[in-house]
């Protein structure tokens, strides 16, 4: 199909995105396009103005910031994936960077575009989650931190006001500590119908799940059976306690949820040792 009518602009910093964002009705910012352009086309998204962010300097990078990572939202996914220093101090999010799409998507889609778009069965947010990772924020009265843990708030909605643009990302460094990336998907470079997410901490791990709600959810029961002494099988048990996953046509929320007891038993295996 062809997409409504809309008008373009294009943005040479992030000052201007902010500003045309606050001049103009119903704008939406481009970054790669690969989730916006799909429900335009289908007359999901009908936005009356189009911000392409391509031509922002300085947005592309993963760089060492203490004892963190920084990454420019507009870093491509088959960047993440093949950064040396990703690879070195948070390798969680090369490897999950490295699943997304094909390699088609992945040399053309963004990480803040993929996290600005909250979709809970997306890859990044997920991992994101149980990175405890901050997200930087630019709107008109400057810039702040938002933890990841309060930047998801529903399906296909986020915390970012309707001036903000997310310029980076910020993950810390792992110190070598284990983490796994499970996914399980019907086909090939299609959605994850159930990820997980787990990350070695304080003795346990934290988990995450994507797919499993409107957004993607932290696996708390599971992470305080593992510091109440749970081996790994039994903490992967109460994996779906307070999820609520979608019946739809890739799996029902029954499935999902034996999906996710699996997985995070899997996940956490790999990350704790059996």
């Amino acid at each position: 199909m062809i997409p409504a009518p809309f008008e373009y602009e294009v943005a040479r910093s992030v000052e201007e995105a902010v500003r045309l964002l606050g001049e103009r009705e119903d704008a939406k910012l481009l970054a790669g396009g690969h989730s916006l352009i799909p429900a335009m086309r289908i007359r999901l998204a009908r936005p009356g103005t189009l911000i392409d962010l391509g031509r922002v300097e300085g947005l592309r990078y993963v760089r060492e910031d203490g004892d963190q990572v920084a990454i420019g939202a507009l870093t491509r996914h088959h960047d993440v994936a093949t950064s040396p220093v990703l690879e070195r101090h948070c390798p969680i999010l090369a490897h999950a960077a490295g699943q997304i799409g094909d390699p088609q998507v992945r040399h053309r889609g963004t990480i803040g575009g993929s996290v600005s778009h909250g979709d809970p069965a997306s890859d990044a947010p997920g991992v994101l989650l149980a990175l405890d990772a901050e997200l930087v924020v630019a709107g008109p009265d400057g810039e702040r931190r938002i933890p990841a843990a309060e930047f998801f708030t529903g399906v296909f909605e986020t915390a970012l006001g309707p001036q903000d643009v997310l310029t980076e990302i910020r993950v810390p460094k792992l110190g070598g500590a284990g983490w796994a990336f499970e996914k399980f998907s019907r086909r090939a470079q299609d959605w994850a119908t159930v990820g997980v997410a787990a990350v070695r901490a304080n003795g346990g791990a934290k988990v995450a799940l994507i797919s499993m709600g409107g957004t993607p959810l932290r696996a708390r029961a599971v992470e305080e059976a593992l510091a109440s002494g749970a081996d790994p099988r039994a903490a992967a048990e109460r994996a779906d306690e307070g999820a609520d996953p979608p019946s739809d046509v890739a799996a029902s929320a029954d499935y999902r949820r034996h999906l996710a007891r699996v997985l995070v038993r899997r996940a956490l295996e790999r990350t704790l040792g059996s």
